[in-house]
């Protein structure tokens, strides 16, 4: 997996930046907001996520982990994809969409291209809680709030675990023993699930 990036943007566009990494070039999808944050940088540091599909493998970039902590809880929504998430992601910031789907604000994400009234209420129904418990704030990423949990998270996905499954096991577990280690929490998510 590659975490981030670190090097010139030779190009810019709205939707994709090329950023020369020690001479080597990648091609890396972005939201308007990342472009926005970008766009009078030579370089910088972009938070990553690679997309591998059958028939591509894409890098998705984040200016900040905030953006990219809601781009990974948009993608584990049955129905979302990840166009879809960087959309939404172009649309409005991390800490707006936050605040609307902890609030139940369904029109507001009724706005955004793409986004219907049913994809706007599983929206709702599936991050709701995740978010009021770990809301997105502009100056402190929710990967960094809880790293222990974020951490036996990431492995269980490595591992190949669904991500909403995945997340309700590491939940469970934290409940009941909130100062468990990494290691014995995701033997004990396995365990559950």
């Amino acid at each position: 997996m590659i975490a981030y990036l670190k090097g010139s943007f030779v190009k810019k566009t709205p939707s994709y930046t090329h950023i020369d990494v020690a001479g080597v070039g990648y091609e890396v999808q972005i939201s308007l907001n990342t472009y926005s944050k970008i766009q009078d940088l030579e370089s910088g540091l972009l938070y990553t996520h690679l997309l591998i599909r059958e028939d591509a493998h894409i890098l998705y970039g984040f200016f900040d982990e905030v953006e990219k902590e809601m781009f990974l809880q948009f993608i584990g929504v049955t129905g979302i994809g990840a166009g879809t998430a960087r959309i939404m992601l172009s649309y409005m910031k991390p800490e707006e969409l936050s605040k609307a789907i902890v609030q139940g604000n369904v029109k507001m994400l009724e706005s955004i291209k793409g986004i219907g009234k049913k994809t706007a209420e599983r929206i709702v129904l599936e991050l709701r809680d995740k978010l009021s418990k770990h809301p997105v704030d502009a100056n402190i990423s929710a990967l960094k709030s809880n790293t222990l949990q974020s951490d036996a998270l990431n492995a269980l996905i490595a591992l190949g675990i669904n991500r909403q499954a995945a997340d309700q096991a590491v939940q469970k577990i934290l409940e009941h023993d909130p100062g468990i280690g990494v290691e014995l929490l995701i033997k004990k998510s396995l365990q559950v699930l």
